[in-house]
């Protein structure tokens, strides 16, 4: 047991701190302070000792030098059990710290607001708090530290039960969270000044990743896994783990996993474009002029996998959008913003989780996927298609209307997995081939989904996410009635898939650009 005699004071965040003084104060234990602490505790008669007072020496360069100090240091460092360092604390008038509580300057909160600069920044880098909070738990044999508000409830009851003691038990917990609170606030630093400083060095030979739990999950993918949603400290605005949530029992892993690339997908449109996602894939989208006619349209594509499903979209939601949506099954909604009465119609389902997400677009962050001992790292697949840029290579040209559906249709196929594809008509999908080991297996599925929702794909726009290595994707295109396909191109057959496309009077555009998607 560690039987806390003195303790040092140095918060930024003084939630319930005034609580845990006293409560040290009634048990008689020294309670040594700096800057705003002290004045906090002197105010409300708390005993305390200023720590420039205990050390006889001020705080120097705006308060950059207070804490360290050999009294401060000494006094936490130093191993009661062994009798060196006991004689040199009494050699150079050095008593023992058993207590710190410490929390660090903002950086976080800080670095959160628009206005921040780098000077601004700098200056909230906590230096004398990280090197007390280190020291107190490498020495938690004799020392307890405090990091966070949230353990000052049960260190209270352990010190009321133990008559001022602690045990090393629950010490060596307190240093574990300690070293956690130093290294994610470094981390936190790291990532900062990389964004600020090596700004053309996309991937760093060292990357080091804060999260932030957000939310414990039910369970993973399956039930009988575990899982939990992390977030990063300053979560970018427009990125879905932004979300409020306006209603809805609570998310799982799927819906969120489903959800994100929902949302990437709507926001990435700039006309009213609603997207309906089942497992990680769009399974109908379209834009129109109004949302509520976007919706129904990305619904007629294939109303059986939109059951059950994720509905995206990058406008507000109305009364008249609502009012067809709560005609369907669905697992949880996103969108910029809800109308009082569309959020009144949803109210009925009390169960459909409704997202309100900004519309920002900077989309900057790492893309990571995890593997056995590693993760693969990549930047964000942010190209956008100029169509006009793309290169025609079969004897017929498309019309405007023609370029504007290869556009869309392109743009949806960088949200289906490979292999992907999309075929199209008037901003609309028409049938989603997806995740097949061969294209044209893919393109089958797609024509066999239009099928079954009595849609022609008589004079369509076809998107592949990568090249045709073959002419027989090709074929089959034509065979369902495909007029016109956009594609990367770059195949060792490209003559030949060119050839099969003026064959069968195709129109065909290579962008040069893959959107593989796994």
């Amino acid at each position: 047991m560690t039987q806390i005699k003195r303790a040092l004071l140095s918060v930024s965040d003084k939630t319930n701190i005034l609580e845990l003084a006293l409560l040290l104060d009634s048990l008689d234990i020294e309670i040594l302070s700096t800057g705003g602490t002290a004045k906090l505790l002197n105010q409300n008669k708390i005993n305390v000792t200023e720590v420039s007072d205990y050390t006889k020496f001020p705080e120097i360069l705006d308060g950059r030098v207070k804490t360290l100090h050999p009294k401060i240091h000494g006094g936490i460092l130093g191993c009661r059990d062994n009798p060196d360092h006991i004689n040199t604390m009494k050699e150079h008038n050095i008593s023992p710290i058993d207590l710190v509580i410490v929390n660090l300057y903002p950086f976080e909160e800080t670095i959160a607001k628009s206005e921040c600069t780098v000077d601004l920044a700098i200056e909230n880098i906590d230096i004398g708090g990280s090197a007390m909070i280190r020291s107190a738990a490498k020495n938690y044999k004799n020392v307890a530290v405090l990091t966070s508000p949230n353990d000052y409830k049960e260190f209270s009851q352990q010190i009321s039960k133990n008559k001022g003691s602690v045990d090393e038990s629950y010490c060596f917990e307190l240093a574990q969270k300690a070293f956690e609170h130093t290294s994610s606030y470094d981390a936190l630093i790291n990532q900062y000044l990389k964004s600020k400083v090596n700004k053309d060095i996309v991937l760093p030979n060292k990357l080091i990743k804060v999260m932030q739990k957000k939310l414990d999950m039910r369970y993973g993918e399956n039930p009988h896994q575990i899982a939990a949603f992390y977030t990063d400290p300053v979560i970018p605005s427009g990125s879905l783990a932004s979300f409020e949530k306006i209603q809805g029992k609570e998310l799982s892993f799927n819906n969120l996993n489903d959800a994100d690339n929902a949302w990437e997908c709507a926001k990435s449109f700039l006309e009213p474009t609603c997207v309906i996602v089942k497992h990680t894939n769009p399974c109908g989208i379209s834009s129109a002029s109004k949302i509520s006619d976007a919706y129904l349209r990305a619904f007629s594509t294939d109303t059986t996998s939109a059951f059950g499903g994720i509905i995206s979209v990058n406008r507000p939601i109305d009364l008249d959008t609502a009012k067809l949506i709560i005609k369907q099954f669905v697992e949880v909604i996103i969108a910029p913003e809800y109308t009082d009465e569309a959020k009144e119609i949803f109210s009925k389902k009390k169960n459909v989780r409704l997202l309100k997400v900004s519309m920002d677009k900077n989309n900057t962050e790492l893309d990571f996927k995890k593997i056995g001992g590693g993760w693969l790292i990549q930047s964000a697949d942010n190209h956008i298609l100029n169509i006009h840029d793309c290169q025609i290579v079969t004897k017929l040209k498309p019309t405007v209307s023609q370029l504007d559906d290869l556009q869309f249709a392109w743009q949806v196929a960088q949200y289906v997995k490979s292999n992907a594809i999309v075929f199209c008509k008037d901003k609309k999908t028409l049938g989603v081939g997806a995740g097949q080991m061969s294209r044209v297996d893919s393109t089958r599925i797609a024509s066999i989904k239009a099928q079954h929702a009595n849609i022609s794909l008589n004079n369509s726009a076809v998107a592949s996410d990568a090249f045709f290595p073959f002419r027989d994707g090709i074929d089959v295109l034509a065979e369902f009635g495909a007029k016109c396909v956009i594609q990367p191109g770059g195949s060792m057959r490209d003559n030949e898939v060119i050839k099969a496309a003026d064959e069968h009077g195709l129109i065909m555009l290579f962008t040069g650009i893959r959107h593989f998607k796994h």
